[in-house]
């Protein structure tokens, strides 16, 4: 990236601020696989806490942070269901297939989330021809989907759906911070009705690796040997959790900065020429378009005059907001992108 560039590329790009580097030297730390990280164990208690969860596990990744809660819930063979444009089903190279041997039932549901009824038409019957339907997966916010954040009605509709016919209920929630700020809720209220769910720190909260799995007793238990299983036990992380409290104590109201920032973005860019705006019921901190050009020489051309961006598909073009974008960045972002789309 040219030095002063606007990097929209994602929100994985933040990097620690000084406070957040004097957190993770400070940190106590300890052998967590034999679970004597002091400030693992603080992480992961004070994150079942805030979402209302019996207990929690720290894992590097939210790839492995999915992967994970769904092998925990599932055995090979089973099916689970989830939205065609969800992460967990686009992102995650197959890990649901290749590593806990289920496969997905992709279903197209508005911004995402399923209704009740295309769950209950999802799951399969009890016939030895089909599998077992074991667990439906929902995402919020949800990426591909323009950033949406999911409210509470749809999420109780689906998840009580699926808990009807006897499947348990995962939520993708990289970003449930951002959708709680967007919906000016408490993040454990949108997942109440989800038996696990999964947390990104690295994302706009801006820890620089990890995200959390949330859930009762004996699934963390379950989840914790996958974690290790898939050689996620860590010794000494008390550094990278050390980052993630930081995050949760700094980071998250002001989440609220970022969605108006894209808010900026998104008003120029409404009706410009060239693109059409992808625009979410609730949005959050995207900006998605649709290009009349191909979108890697819309992205090719942003970044030729200072504004990165990430090529989402054949003429899908991301822009996400974060801590290291400023409000005058978000206004030359959107001058130079009406520029560029506009031709």
């Amino acid at each position: 990236m040219p030095a002063g560039a606007i990097d929209l590329r994602s929100d994985t790009l933040t990097v620690p601020d000084a406070g957040m580097r004097a957190a993770i030297a400070a940190a106590e730390v300890g052998d967590d696989v034999w679970g004597e990280d002091p400030t693992v164990r603080r992480l992961e208690e004070g994150v079942a806490a805030l979402l209302d969860k019996q207990a929690a596990v720290f894992v590097p990744s939210g790839t492995m942070a999915n992967l994970a809660a769904v092998a925990a819930q599932t055995r090979p063979g089973d099916e689970v269901i989830a939205d065609a444009q969800a992460h967990v089903a686009l992102h995650e190279a197959g890990g649901s297939a290749a590593v806990a041997g289920v496969q997905l039932r992709l279903l197209d549901g508005f911004e995402g989330t399923p209704d009740a009824a295309m769950v209950r038409d999802a799951v399969r019957d009890q016939d030895i021809h089909n599998p077992t339907s074991k667990l439906l997966c929902l995402e919020n916010t949800h990426n591909r989907r323009g950033g949406c954040a999911i409210a509470l009605q749809r999420i109780t509709a689906a998840a009580g759906a699926a808990h009807a016919e006897g499947l348990r209920v995962h939520c993708d929630g990289a970003r449930l911070f951002n959708a709680a700020v967007a919906l000016d809720c408490a993040a454990a209220a949108l997942v109440g009705h989800c038996d696990t769910v999964s947390v990104c720190l690295s994302k706009g909260l801006g820890a620089p690796v990890g995200s959390v799995v949330a859930g009762d007793d004996a699934v963390i238990a379950e989840v914790r040997r996958w974690r290790k299983r898939l050689g996620g036990g860590m010794r000494q992380a008390g550094v990278l959790a050390a980052a993630g409290l930081y995050a949760l104590d700094n980071n998250v109201a002001r989440l609220a900065d970022d969605h108006a920032n894209a808010r900026v973005i998104a008003s120029a860019l409404r009706g410009v020429g060239g693109a059409t705006l992808l625009e979410p019921t609730i949005p959050t901190n995207s900006v998605m378009l649709r290009t009349a050009a191909p979108a890697d020489v819309v992205v090719r051309e942003a970044a030729a005059r200072g504004v990165a961006l990430a090529v989402m598909g054949p003429d899908l073009v991301r822009g996400m907001t974060h801590l290291g974008v400023t409000d005058t960045d978000a206004r030359r972002a959107a001058e130079v992108l009406s520029e560029v789309l506009a031709g």
